[in-house]
């Protein structure tokens, strides 16, 4: 009888021990998760799958433009696509059509936190309370962010930056907003960015302390170059509606420099236009 009592004892002691490595095992699995690892099923998934990470790109040597398509098969379209961005706009080749709607913008000033996330500085609004509407369809802001010098030419020039509003519906669509800058007056409208603007890479955004004036980042003038074209960073995907506005605005000497300092340069080559059309509003 006494033997038999033994039998459930030995089978809990050992459900405990199997427990109890089961929970540092666990441990373990977090521990390393909080040294550069989302989740748990995040771990599980790389080692069950040995997915590589994808690799770094640059606006420099190696792994910059030029070699962008190389660097994996998901950016492939980065040599292989046909209609990639930027473009130069010749406007001796540019359409006028009046079938064309009007682009409707609706903004407002809005908080927003902002990151260096190794290729640019860019900002994240707190709400999507801002949009666009194109062509009957509603964009709605995902974040804005710079490059310098200018991505887009206008007849084989650069100005001197470029401001991108990029857009997304809810099919998972994209518009962009470019908007042309040019050494000028200090732009008020960007004074609390650039006043917190992060020197080196951050993992954590930086809470701008004032809104943005997102209508008073537009020109006055708001005459619009249309084209289909893609994302001008890997993968370089395509489908995206780009909005290009002809007259740029204005950012002092000091603020452009200031960007420089972090970014020397962070500008993709013009593509080749392969017959698409530019369309002017």
């Amino acid at each position: 009888m006494k033997k038999n009592l033994m039998y459930p004892f030995l089978i809990l002691l050992l459900s405990f021990v199997l427990g109890a490595c089961s929970e540092q095992t666990k441990e373990a699995t977090i521990s390393q998760n909080e040294e550069g690892t989302d989740t748990v099923e995040e771990v599980e998934e790389a080692t069950e799958s040995n997915v590589t990470p994808t690799p770094q790109w640059s606006y420099e040597e190696e792994t910059g433009p030029e070699h962008w398509g190389e660097l994996d098969p998901s950016y492939s379209v980065c040599i292989k696509g046909n209609e990639q961005s930027p473009i130069n706009i010749e406007t001796s080749q540019v359409k006028t059509s009046e079938k064309l709607e009007s682009l409707d913008i609706q903004y407002e000033p809005t908080d927003f936190s902002i990151v260096h996330n190794g290729h640019a500085i860019q900002a994240n609004p707190a709400i999507q309370n801002n949009s666009i509407v194109v062509e009957g369809k509603e964009y709605k802001l995902a974040q804005f962010h710079f490059h310098t010098p200018s991505e887009h030419q206008f007849n084989g020039e650069n100005l001197d930056m470029e401001l991108h509003l990029v857009h997304q519906d809810g099919n998972g669509e994209l518009a962009v907003l470019g908007i042309m800058i040019q050494e000028g007056e200090e732009n008020e409208a960007l004074a609390s960015i650039w006043g917190a603007l992060p020197k080196s890479e951050t993992e954590e955004e930086v809470t701008i302390e004032e809104p943005v004036d997102l209508q008073a980042l537009l020109p006055a003038d708001q005459t619009s170059y249309f084209y289909e074209g893609s994302l001008t960073t890997p993968p370089c995907s395509e489908e995206v509606q780009w909005i290009v506005f002809e007259n740029p605005i204005e950012m002092s000497k000091e603020q452009i420099q200031a960007y420089r300092q972090i970014f020397p340069g962070n500008q993709r080559p013009v593509q080749g236009l392969n017959e698409r059309e530019i369309i002017k509003e």
